[in-house]
């Protein structure tokens, strides 16, 4: 009996640390999480104009803004679209988003109810956050019904052109063209989410290190990376993603500045897709463990 409890003693210390480390984050974030940032102020609430009053609620309980005065709250408008990206003044607004900016922790994206985002997963988000040169934020998503997500983009351009600020508008429209490109790679192409987001961000690893100086160089760069991942693409698409990063070139977006936020979105992505494919070497792990600590338990008391 001895030797079995002390057999078990470990296995248990291991639990009740893994519980206790749990805990005490989310102590940590629910104490920090009421704090105001005097740097930056509240966080941005940014809500679709073609959303009723209704929806507008049912937006703010998916973000979770209980009380209103702890956000400043803004209305994205299809005015807004043709301001920051040049877009079509009859689209309609529907997406919403959150935005509250960080000193350090790189861009993350939270599509809080991506059952309604169909189109924009939340690393083609971060993705073209990056392009338009918003660094360090935590950025939610919502909608109260089936929408693209498109429009989430502008809503947080707005969030950043209030307050004396504003973001480069050649990086905000090129931005908007990546959303525009991964999206149609997924819709016409048939390419999984996921691999259109890993395509992208490995061109723009490939280009912050081998800084092409030419058009051809950046089209060698996309060449190189559909072989890489072993994706076949028509040539039109191929001259889209080429004329794509063209335009990042012309306009001299360095991404050696946030190489390392590339790196963390590159992760993410693998981290889905090996999930998507079965790699679950980890959680089998994890079952084990928790296999072996019952047996030990049971075998304890028998």
């Amino acid at each position: 009996m001895t030797m079995r409890l002390n057999k078990l003693l470990p296995m248990l210390l291991v639990l009740l640390l893994a519980f206790s480390f749990g805990s005490s984050v989310q102590a940590a974030d629910d104490n920090n999480g009421g704090a105001i940032d005097e740097k930056y102020g509240l966080p941005k609430l940014v809500l679709g104009e073609a959303l009723s009053d209704e929806q507008k609620d049912k937006v703010r309980e998916l973000l979770g803004v209980d009380d209103p005065e702890m956000v400043n709250e803004y209305i994205v408008t299809a005015e807004d679209l043709v301001n920051f990206i040049n877009g079509d003044p009859d689209s309609n607004m529907y997406s919403s988003a959150k935005i509250t900016r960080k000193d350090e922790g790189g861009i993350v994206v939270d599509v809080v109810n991506p059952e309604n985002i169909t189109q924009v997963t939340s690393e083609m988000y971060a993705n073209a956050l990056l392009t338009a040169g918003i660094e360090n934020a935590l950025v939610e998503v919502a909608s109260p019904l089936k929408v693209s997500g498109h429009s989430a983009l502008t809503g947080i351009y707005k969030a950043y052109n209030v307050d004396g600020e504003a973001l480069d508008k050649d990086r905000m429209e090129v931005a908007n063209d990546e959303l525009v490109v991964a999206t149609d790679l997924a819709d016409e192409e048939g390419m999984d989410q996921e691999k259109v987001s890993e395509l992208l961000t490995e061109i723009k690893k490939a280009i912050s290190e081998q800084n092409p100086a030419t058009r051809e160089d950046v089209e060698q760069i996309v060449q190189q990376q559909l072989e890489n991942l072993n994706i076949q693409l028509s040539e039109e698409d191929i001259q889209m993603l080429t004329d794509l990063f063209e335009k990042m070139r012309a306009i001299d977006i360095d991404f050696s500045n946030v190489q390392t936020q590339l790196e963390d979105i590159a992760a993410d992505i693998k981290g889905k897709i090996e999930e998507v494919t079965g790699d679950t070497g980890f959680w089998q792990n994890v079952q084990q463990f928790f296999k072996d600590l019952f047996e030990g338990i049971s075998n304890l008391f028998s």
